[in-house]
């Protein structure tokens, strides 16, 4: 099943509406968010850093915890009234008007 951005924001309104019982504060959410976040970083360490697994990394999927980060960030974005789609959109267009020439120019990602 393919989702638009949009979409995912109605399902997780639905979601949150139906089983979540009302939204966490955008306070709350935020700290989620950094929490939810930090959890792909410790996975991303463990993964493709220097780091070894412990016993409670077991069982973790990064795609689930990518998946965690964009549900509360889904959730920030519906309590705040930001449309995804076209934000994302207005950023792909500054991203690229912007950066035009700059990677291309930077010799750091030459020969990678």
């Amino acid at each position: 099943m393919d989702l638009t951005l949009r979409e995912c924001q109605q399902q997780v309104d639905a979601w949150i509406h139906t089983v979540g019982v009302r939204y966490y504060s955008e306070l709350t959410n935020l700290a989620v968010l950094v929490e939810e976040v930090g959890e792909v970083a410790r996975l991303m360490s463990r993964l493709y850093g220097d780091q070894s697994f412990k016993a409670s990394d077991r069982g973790r999927e990064l795609a689930d915890e990518f998946a965690d980060v964009l549900f509360v960030l889904i959730c920030l974005a519906n309590q705040t009234g930001v449309d995804l789609t076209a934000a994302f959109e207005a950023t792909m267009v500054k991203k690229t008007a912007r950066d035009a020439e700059r990677h291309a120019n930077n010799p750091k990602l030459r020969g990678l």
